[in-house]
């Protein structure tokens, strides 16, 4: 039997392969320079590390306020017929943290984005449904013209080309609502108590009432401070909170 003759390779020239190493080296070094000009151009998101107790916190956050919830649904309090009533002022005194969008969206209406913040509202059954949804979240009730006054003479500022400014020139005042026939800070408090016809541009105006709270505050067992008291419709006792935060 004849013995077969080992199979040859094909021989490559050496100068081909060297070529085909330096052409191989130039591809990956194009490469790798790609992908840094990509990582320059396209930086990935920082990683954000969250401690445990932020967890904790905002699952009882969210209990807190499920269960609170719950509560005012089942002892809902009545409200009396607000057909005299025309003005109501809404103060947010708790925190807002994983409530649903909904409640987000009117708070944003509302102007009422920290703590402790008020607004006056026109009464309609549109803004009545609002502020109910945000019940939990709100006290709120009857301003007289005595609580009218103290929070504008105390804490009212309007807001000129973007700026905060204290109502502090009737000058500026008829500048900015003159075309409404207001003219002064009595022509602005009547305006709101009244909830005249140019409510809307002079409510606009107004920039949201900052309350003040005192440091000696506790808070009670329903995690509420005891000198605000529980959310939810308050009546003419909403005169009342506002002399203590005023």
């Amino acid at each position: 039997m004849e013995e077969t003759e080992p199979r040859k390779l094909p021989r490559v020239p050496e100068n081909l392969l060297k070529k085909r190493k330096k052409y191989q080296g130039l591809k990956a070094a194009e490469a790798k320079r790609a992908l840094e000009e990509k990582r320059k151009s396209q930086p990935g998101k920082q990683i954000k590390f969250k401690r445990l107790e932020s967890f904790v916190r905002d699952s009882r956050r969210k209990m807190r306020d499920d269960s609170r919830l719950r509560r005012m649904q089942i002892y809902r309090k009545q409200i009396p017929n607000i057909s005299s009533e025309k003005l109501a002022f809404v103060v947010r005194i708790t925190d807002i943290q994983g409530v649903n969008q909904h409640v987000l969206r009117i708070i944003k209406i509302f102007r009422l984005g920290k703590i402790f913040s008020g607004v006056f509202v026109k009464l309609t059954p549109e803004s009545l449904k609002m502020i109910q949804a945000i019940e939990p979240y709100v006290a709120w009730g009857f301003p007289n013209l005595k609580s009218v006054r103290e929070l504008i003479l105390k804490r009212g500022q309007g807001t000129v080309n973007g700026k905060k400014m204290p109502l502090t020139d009737n000058n500026m005042i008829e500048e900015q609502l003159g075309q409404f026939g207001i003219i002064c800070l009595e022509d602005v408090i009547h305006e709101l108590h009244s909830a005249g016809s140019n409510f809307t541009a002079v409510n606009k105006f107004l920039c949201p009432f900052q309350l003040s709270i005192a440091r000696h505050a506790g808070i009670n067992r329903k995690g509420y401070l005891t000198e605000v008291g529980d959310p939810g419709h308050r009546g003419v006792g909403i005169n009342q909170l506002i002399r203590k935060l005023n």
